[in-house]
C-alpha cells in the first residue's frame, strides 16, 4: 500500500499516520522528522532546512526529494509506505510520480484530512507549549497555512483528477477519524 496523508500543518497527520502505518505494515515517512532530526544533529542538510524552517518556510524541493527519495528505497518501504508532509508542490508530484513508477508499483490513495483553520491553529499552538517547539509561532503557523493555501491545495485537484483522492473530516476525536479514514480506504476501487 503506497499512501499520502495530507492537510494543513496541524490537522492531525502524523498522528492518523501512525495508525495506518501500524494497520498495513508500512513506514510512516514524516519530512518533518526528517528534518528535524537533521536540525537536531546539526547535519549540513539540517542547517540548511533549519533556515526554512524557521522562517515558516517550505525546504527547498531538490533537498526535499532526494532525502524522500532516499528513505522510500529503503528495505522497510518496499512492501509500501504512508508519506506524511510529501509531495507538497505540483513539482514533487512529478517527482514522486518518477520514484513510484521507477519501482514498478503507483501510489494507491491520497487522504486529504479537512480541519477548521482557527482549530489548527489552537493545536498548533498547545503542541508548541507541550514539545517545546519554537519553530510553532502564531506567525509562522499562520505562514504555513498561507503555503498550503498558495502550493499544496492544488495537490489535492490533481489527485481527485487520478481518482485517488479521499477527504476525511479530521475534527473530533483521534479515534473517530481514523475510523473515517479506514472507511475511505475501504471504499477505494481495488488496483
Amino acid at each position: 500500500m503506497r499512501l499520502i496523508i495530507m492537510g494543513p500543518p496541524g490537522a492531525g497527520k502524523g498522528t492518523q499516520a501512525k495508525f495506518i502505518a501500524e494497520h498495513f505494515g508500512i513506514p510512516a515517512i514524516s519530512t518533518g522528522d526528517i528534518f528535524r532530526a537533521n536540525v537536531s544533529e546539526g547535519t549540513p542538510l539540517g542547517i540548511e532546512a533549519k533556515r526554512f524552517m524557521d522562517a515558516g518556510e517550505y525546504v527547498p524541493d531538490e533537498v526535499t526529494n532526494k532525502m524522500v527519495r532516499n528513505r522510500i528505497d529503503e528495505k522497510d518501504a518496499e512492501r509500501g509506505f504512508l508519506l506524511d508532509g510529501y509531495p507538497r508542490t505540483v513539482a514533487q508530484v512529478e517527482e514522486l510520480d518518477g520514484m513510484i513508477a521507477f519501482t514498478g508499483h503507483q501510489l494507491d490513495a491520497v487522504l486529504v484530512l479537512t480541519v477548521d483553520q482557527d482549530e489548527i491553529v489552537n493545536r498548533l499552538l498547545q503542541r508548541a507549549q507541550v514539545e517545546g517547539r519554537a519553530d510553532d509561532t502564531e506567525d509562522v503557523i499562520r505562514r504555513r497555512q498561507e503555503l498550503y493555501v498558495q502550493e499544496t491545495e492544488p495537490l489535492i485537484e490533481v489527485y481527485r483528477d487520478r481518482s485517488i483522492c479521499r477527504e476525511v473530516d479530521g475534527m473530533g476525536e483521534v479515534d473517530e477519524v481514523t475510523q473515517r479514514i479506514f472507511e475511505a480506504l475501504d471504499d477505494m476501487p481495488e488496483s
